[in-house]
């Protein structure tokens, strides 16, 4: 069974996780953790300094030889929000993948949060509920609201850690002037979160990242300092176990007005915080008391689950179409891709044939186009969102269709599969995909001869949808060594304006696929 790595780039630290498939479930095979604060200097100056590169450049090296030692199948990158905020940040990923060979995968904060989301509700004990999701790591904050296992809302905040020590807190202690600014700061992107999710009512509220868990651990400390002197009690053991990590409202609110008063030396002694927690804890400690507040919460549960085990479970979920993962993301991205219809106005009624023949196509040609299988979803997402374009203008509307589909954020897509299906979509007209278009050259190499395939299949479906008046044209097809026989069923408009555009697409049918395309009318 195959085996997964997967690699969080933070703001503040960057993880590895690596896992084997076992009996369609994940079994955790190795984990490492380093701070290297990426951050740090781009929420100063804009960009990465060298010195933060080189750390991170070190742990990554590190973790390449434990994903070698495992004989990793499968390694995914990804980086947050120092990256997307960083000028240099193609020099960066230009240095790990000559380091590494790893191809870093930049994610929006959205993209993040929905990860985040798969981890959580796939692993953790009652996250199929109604319940709110907080992830504040070293440059941002996803807040997301859940429900039966599937996102309902969510925002992403810029109020990482990092970003708030960095831009609010430069003095030990920080100043009344400085906390004053900070907390005006985080009450101006909290109403961004108002007014996107309103007040939740939720059961569970689940707090991932290192700062939720210094703030559950030195609230439990806190708690049961009133134990008596002498008597044995579980709670006064570190607490480890998931279900014991809480806080509540109050508890959070006085512990990030008392860390505010400290020296990071002073925080650095609590237990529960920690030397390199301490120097960033403070700015999240308000945020997750002003959120808490605002939303009218009445505490949170810690979960050691985050990014990694999101992008763990989506592997496991490509790799096996068994598991429940898998539907629950396909589900995910369906909703995804009808979301971009609805915001663009296209019609699911004159798109839905479409799809429905893709599918048809692509199952009966399947020993003809020898696509991965994820290029039958791929497909149908291009046909539903084909009239995107339109949307701004109808001439020249391919290009716009691909720009936005491109540039959409559809949950469950990366970008490199946004532009695999923005390419798709963008081949109907009169120009063909070529290599040395700047669209394709945003696409690997080896995924070029997939894409052709697949727009041929796309062109195909279109052309049997050219009289939408009519009722839909049924087909039956006919695999042979040299030859492909479209059998067509005319609707009540009949069949020939298909017949023809069918015929129109057979020499390109033909360069693709170096097969005959006929077509016969029954």
């Amino acid at each position: 069974m195959p085996t997964f790595a997967a690699i969080d780039i933070g703001s503040n630290s960057c993880r590895l996780k690596i896992a084997a498939v076992q009996m369609h479930r994940l079994k955790t095979l190795h984990e490492d953790r380093e701070v290297t604060r990426l951050g740090e200097s781009v929420f100063q100056t804009g960009s990465i300094s060298p010195e933060a590169m080189a750390a991170t450049i070190r742990a990554l090296r590190r973790f390449h030889k434990a994903v070698q030692m495992h004989v990793v199948d499968k390694v995914r990158v990804v980086a947050t929000s120092a990256m997307r905020d960083a000028r240099n940040a193609d020099a960066f990923t230009e240095w790990v993948r000559s380091a590494t060979g790893w191809n870093v995968e930049v994610i929006s904060g959205l993209e993040e949060g929905r990860l985040i989301h798969l981890g959580v509700v796939t692993h953790e004990v009652g996250a199929r509920g109604r319940c709110l999701l907080i992830d504040l790591g070293g440059g941002s904050c996803e807040v997301t609201v859940s429900e039966g296992g599937r996102i309902k809302s969510m925002v992403s905040l810029s109020l990482g850690a990092v970003r708030l020590q960095e831009e609010f807190l430069r003095g030990d202690p920080p100043t009344k002037e400085d906390i004053a600014r900070l907390k005006q700061y985080i009450d101006r992107e909290l109403r961004k979160a108002e007014r996107r999710l309103g007040t939740p009512r939720v059961s569970l509220v689940i707090a991932t990242s290192g700062t939720a868990a210094a703030l559950a651990e030195a609230s439990g400390h806190a708690r049961n300092a009133h134990t008596a002197k002498g008597k044995k009690s579980l709670a006064r053991k570190r607490i480890d176990h998931v279900g014991a990590m809480t806080a509540n409202t109050t508890e959070v609110r006085k512990l990030a007005e008392r860390l505010a008063k400290m020296t990071n030396a002073e925080r650095a002694s609590i237990q529960g915080i920690g030397p390199r927690r301490s120097e960033i804890i403070v700015g999240g400690a308000f945020v997750y008391a002003d959120l808490l507040d605002r939303m009218k919460l009445k505490g949170y549960r810690y979960s050691p689950l985050g990014l990694r085990d999101g992008m763990l479970a989506q592997m496991l979920a490509e790799a096996d179409l068994r598991t429940s993962v898998h539907q629950k993301m396909e589900g995910e991205r369906w909703a995804g891709v009808l979301e971009v219809c609805k915001r663009y106005n296209i019609e699911q009624r004159k798109v839905e044939p479409v799809r429905q023949h893709v599918a048809q196509l692509f199952d009966a040609l399947d020993r003809v186009h020898e696509l991965p299988a994820e290029y039958r979803l791929w497909l149908e997402s291009a046909a539903m969102m084909q009239e995107a374009g339109k949307f701004m203008n109808h001439q020249g509307h391919h290009r716009h269709t691909q720009y936005i589909i491109a540039n959409s954020e559809i949950f469950g897509f990366s970008p490199e599969q946004r532009a695999i299906v923005s390419a798709i979509a963008r081949y109907l007209g009169k120009t063909r995909p070529d290599p040395m278009d700047r669209l394709m050259r945003s696409i690997p190499v080896e995924e070029h001869t997939n894409v052709m395939r697949s727009v041929v299949i796309l062109r195909l479906a279109a052309a049997l949808n050219q009289d939408r008046a009519s009722a839909v044209v049924k087909i039956r097809t006919h695999v042979y060594p040299k030859r492909v026989v479209l059998e067509l069923v005319p609707g009540r408009g009949g069949a020939e304006l298909e017949a023809w555009s069918i015929k129109k697409e057979a020499p390109y049918f033909r360069e693709v696929f170096r097969r005959e395309l006929l077509v016969e009318v029954a």
